[in-house]
């Protein structure tokens, strides 16, 4: 009988997940059933519930949970704890166990796809959400320069930037602070506000001659920001598909003990681009 995987998300009728995993699943010629769960943040934690008694063995957690999931776990790995937020989670005999691939998937697919040499950028990430947790730990492993982190909310900034344990090299600012900031050489976009309405508004004076520009969403949730760096002269506007595939494969090795190959399943996403509509 093939194993149960799944998603949890809110929305999560569009992800691509699914897709990947067969992918990978057939390649690696693993048979296994991963479904997208849709529950609401009141309705998540009887839904992990639910998946478990009917015999879930992992799942990926995406939008608003990751949080969440990091309080559900019983044993996490120490990524996810200087995370603190989750996106991977494996059954084991004491619960679920927590892991946090995204930073992982962001660097693989910045460093080895794109050819992005990280070291000493000064760095913008944009939001201090589950995602910017999922991804800060491992910009600064990669060894970028200074972290600057803005956010709607200052104190969801100022709490992350505390839990890096870096002061000298993380700096919490305000979404005002923007126009006195400097120019960066690589900005993140870790925030979901294009689904809500719109960007923040973000001066072009952030860009740098060489920057380079990443927003951790895909698809049409993506176009605003990569489209306002391109027009500020960024020499690189990434969007998250790869960063996706990536954390994906990382997710897949820790169920399976094998991490599949992700060009092939990365070019077959990347042509059906035009319809992509939503982020993981």
């Amino acid at each position: 009988m093939s194993s149960l995987y799944a998603v949890f998300g809110h929305p999560v009728g569009h992800s691509l997940s699914p897709r990947i995993h067969a992918a990978f699943g057939r390649q690696a010629g693993i048979d296994l059933r991963y479904e997208a769960i849709d529950a609401t943040p009141e309705e998540f934690p009887r839904a992990l519930e639910a998946f478990a008694a009917a015999g879930g063995a992992g799942a990926n957690i995406t939008l608003p949970h990751k949080q969440a999931a990091y309080a559900l776990c019983a044993t996490r790995t120490e990524r996810a704890q200087r995370a603190g937020a989750v996106n991977t989670i494996v059954r084991s005999a004491e619960g679920w166990h927590g892991d946090n691939t995204d930073g992982a998937g962001l660097v693989r697919d910045l460093t080895e796809r794109h050819r992005l040499d990280l070291r000493q950028r000064r760095t913008l990430l944009i939001g201090a959400g589950g995602a910017a947790r999922g991804v800060a730990p491992s910009l600064l492993d990669a060894g970028v320069g200074d972290l600057y982190i803005v956010n709607r909310t200052p104190e969801r900034a100022d709490a992350l930037a505390d839990a890096l344990g870096q002061p000298g090299r993380v700096h919490a600012r305000y979404m005002a602070d923007l126009p006195a900031l400097g120019s960066f050489d690589l900005l993140v976009n870790a925030t979901s506000a294009a689904r809500g309405g719109g960007l923040p508004p973000l001066p072009m004076s952030l860009l740098a001659p060489r920057c380079a520009a990443v927003d951790l969403s895909y698809g049409e949730v993506a176009i605003p920001f990569l489209a306002w760096a391109r027009a500020g002269g960024a020499q690189q506007a990434v969007d998250g598909l790869g960063m996706l595939v990536e954390q994906a494969a990382e997710s897949f090795a820790l169920w399976h003990g094998v991490r599949p190959l992700t060009d092939e399943v990365y070019a077959e996403l990347q042509a059906r681009h035009a319809a992509l509509v939503t982020a993981d």
